[in-house]
């Protein structure tokens, strides 16, 4: 029996390589401001990982249709061979390396593996400037997977082959899955940010889907993924089966503070969990609270007398300041004045840690950064999902993400934090003056 020459069907690297080429990066990550990179980088970034994927998959598809064809001794036929020689395909973002697996058929019948994304010889991308803004909207949701690529790479991609879009969906919940059951023990964290995003994509079942995240620094100063689950952002339930999940995997030492919105009903959920985490209001979402009760005339006074106090140089300074807001406002404005008054410690948390660590911890930043993009990428997608679609659209961004995460400032000092020293106004306590000193230095 003779076998037919097959080329794989699946998206045509052609164009994509010149879109995305990233170095092991897979989606469009975190935010053009979080890293300083124009939406060509993170395109470029982004690519090369979707690119070395989704032809991975094609290979699949392929080893798995001619699985049953053996040699008379009983070897299988079409096998893995290595890969073909990187080549470099020019687009209008750069240069993107290509390396193309190649398959041996041990039989003689013919068989080949011809990538639909990187046929052989291709060097030039005709459509790659007009796919831009679309996929920096859309991203590679499963759900956008082929109209991202039909735009991409033209009429070719339209023939794409579920299987192998299936075969990516199943890698991106395999990937989760087993990240969100990797073992714990031993490690620590001497910060957590906490945030749940809300996004237009439907489940089944669900009227909404939130996406509830958690990322730490650990005792190198280094940002990091801890959890990404679904739930409702407001439940105390969905936060503590989020906690007790970590603790079960053996993250037995709580954090030393966490940071979030104070409207979450994580801060029950911690108390129960890690009761002696300390907790920090994010500076931002409550400055937006409090703002929301004045009218708009008043507003931009109010919010530099608010940044009066969280830039304070000491505790003292910033409660003097709060009180002063306190006293000019409480007689017009009691809501707002009660919004401020009721986080009040929890506000001032971050003058018991590292002044250089100050920028970090006074708000979410860190990782409303990083959903910035989630949400831009899933504002325009209506379509129902599955549970293990969205959360592995979410992880993969997330993940990708953290690649580029900067480190917190003055590391060194979480080690510090870990020792068991105690800091008085972001400074040692051992290294602090008196407070006639302070004044008068």
């Amino acid at each position: 029996m003779r076998w037919r020459t097959v080329a794989t069907k699946g998206f045509r690297l052609k164009e994509q390589h010149k879109e995305y080429a990233v170095e092991k990066n897979t989606v469009i990550a975190g935010g053009m401001g979080e890293l300083g990179l124009g939406i060509e980088g993170i395109l470029r970034r982004a690519a090369r990982a979707l690119i070395e994927q989704a032809i991975e998959a094609e290979v699949a598809v392929l080893l798995e249709e001619f699985a049953t064809v053996r040699m008379v001794d009983g070897r299988q036929a079409v096998v893995r061979n290595g890969h073909l020689p990187e080549r470099e395909i020019m687009t209008a973002l750069g240069p993107v390396p290509v390396k193309v697996p190649k398959v041996r058929d041990r039989s003689g019948s013919g068989i080949k593996f011809n990538s639909v994304l990187a046929p052989p010889y291709v060097r030039k991308s005709r459509t790659v400037a007009a796919t831009v803004p679309w996929l920096y909207l859309h991203g590679v949701s499963s759900g956008h997977m082929q109209e991202a690529l039909s735009i991409l790479l033209g009429d070719e991609a339209k023939g794409l082959s579920p299987a192998v879009l299936g075969r990516l969906k199943a890698e991106w919940a395999q990937e989760y899955a087993h990240w969100q059951h990797r073992s714990l023990q031993g490690k620590r964290y001497a910060y957590w940010w906490v945030d749940g995003i809300y996004t237009n994509l439907r489940a089944e079942e669900d009227p909404r889907i939130c996406l509830l995240v958690i990322i730490g620094v650990t005792a190198e100063g280094k940002k990091e993924l801890v959890s990404v689950s679904d739930g409702l952002r407001e439940s105390k339930a969905s936060w503590l089966e989020i906690l007790r999940d970590l603790q079960a995997r053996g993250l037995e030492t709580a954090p030393l503070l966490a940071i979030g919105d104070g409207a979450m009903g994580f801060w029950a959920a911690l108390d129960e969990a890690y009761p002696e985490t300390g907790q920090q209001r994010c500076w931002v979402h409550k400055t937006a609270n409090i703002l929301n009760e004045l009218p708009k005339a008043q507003q931009s006074k109010a919010k530099a007398a608010l940044q009066e106090i969280w830039m304070a140089a000491n505790r003292q300074a910033a409660e003097k300041a709060l009180d002063v807001f306190v006293r000019n406002y409480q007689a017009k404005y009691p809501k707002a004045v009660a919004k401020l008054e009721k986080d009040r410690a929890e506000l001032l948390a971050f003058y018991d840690f590292p002044a250089e660590h100050w920028r970090h911890i006074r708000t979410t930043n860190a990782i409303e950064s990083t959903f910035a993009t989630v949400r831009h990428r899933t504002t325009r997608t209506k379509n129902c999902v599955s549970r293990s679609s969205f959360l592995g659209l979410g992880f993969k961004m997330l993940q990708q993400a953290e690649k580029r995460w900067i480190g917190i400032y003055a590391p060194e000092k979480v080690l510090q934090l870990f020792a068991g020293v105690k800091f008085i106004d972001g400074i040692p306590a051992n290294l602090t003056l008196p407070d006639d000193q302070q004044t008068a230095a």
